[in-house]
């Protein structure tokens, strides 16, 4: 039996729900598909009037959270996102790998975001419709304060959610004003717009971790507390590794974030999304609280990965395991 939650019952509200498309999120997702395709914007569309789910979109900026702070970071975020990049450089820097990710690293000691990684771009992420010509994904990801994310879903937690998709703006910009300067052209992607490329897959392959059951990436430093933001460059900054803590047999036998989705939305088992078996949210669920609420994130908060000290501890107890296994 489910653990008592504070939320459930949940009843979305009717003038939200007669504005449900009649095609259903998680087909317009793929999920049964056994082909590989590429991935559809279903949610978050620059254009929400070209998408199915365009009228629950623009009925979500109707909640008013009752702070401040939610008009802010917006206006913040947007008048990042159209400052102007400085002009590309005549001369591309060449530099030795060693000296390329020194100057990556940068941008985590100098407080720009907490973590950086590189991927080959895999035309697979690229959303229907769009079209990227580079062969690199720099990924930033910006750690959310615990105190306040924790909160979920009272509306302080969604200001700490849009404080970081701010800096997770910043970031990307800041990235790619820097490639500007060397000489190299590059696309800065911020969320939660959908933009040209699905970013979770490209952070698995980056690095950051691994798909946790509740569809977001597990860290064992974050958790899964913190928000992505991308640039698209051909920059020849060398590739990170992907990383494998044992979050996938992990999340397996662990029911937390299950138990604690108010409308049930986190599927117990792996399921088949356009070709490929992953751990998979149910969209047409998880929507209408998530809309509700101005964001949701209780899954991402009650993870055990993301409680401060305990990630990475369980990291070093799962290695010892497999090791003893092997």
């Amino acid at each position: 039996m489910p653990r008592k939650n504070k939320c459930r019952p949940f009843i979305p509200d009717p003038q939200q729900m007669k504005l449900a498309p009649s095609v259903s999120g998680n087909t317009i997702n793929g999920l049964g598909e056994e082909k590989v395709t590429k991935p559809k914007v279903v949610y978050w569309a620059s254009e929400p009037n070209e998408i199915p789910h365009g009228k629950m979109q623009k009925w979500f900026y109707t909640v008013d959270p009752c702070l401040p702070d939610f008009a802010q970071e917006r206006q913040k975020r947007l008048e990042i996102q159209n400052m102007p990049l400085p002009p590309i450089s005549a001369k591309a820097s060449e530099y030795t790998s060693d000296i390329w990710s020194e100057k990556l690293d940068k941008f985590v000691t100098g407080g720009i975001c907490e973590k950086i990684g590189v991927a080959e771009l895999d035309q697979a992420w690229v959303f229907e419709g769009y079209s990227a010509t580079q062969s690199r994904i720099i990924l930033t990801g910006g750690q959310h304060e615990f105190d306040n994310i924790k909160r979920v879903p009272e509306p302080a937690a969604g200001a700490e959610v849009m404080r970081q998709y701010t800096r997770a703006a910043n970031s990307a910009m800041t990235v790619a004003a820097w490639l500007h300067n060397e000489g190299w052209e590059a696309k800065p992607l911020t969320g939660p717009m959908a933009s040209t490329v699905t970013m979770i897959p490209a952070a698995v392959a980056a690095g950051f971790g691994e798909l946790g059951k509740h569809g977001s990436i597990i860290n064992p430093e974050f958790g899964s507390s913190f928000r992505l933001s991308a640039v698209l460059t051909d920059a020849p900054i060398p590739l990170s590794k992907p990383a494998s803590h044992g979050v996938d047999d992990f999340c397996a036998a662990c029911r937390v974030c299950e138990d604690a989705c108010p409308p049930f939305a986190i599927m117990p088992e792996k399921k088949t999304v356009r070709g490929i078996n992953k751990w998979y949210v149910d969209f047409d669920k998880c929507l209408p609280f998530f809309n509700e609420h101005q964001g949701c994130g209780i899954c991402i908060a009650v993870c055990p990965w993301s409680l401060p000290g305990v990630g990475l501890n369980l990291a070093e107890k799962l290695e010892r395991k497999r090791n003893r296994v092997n």
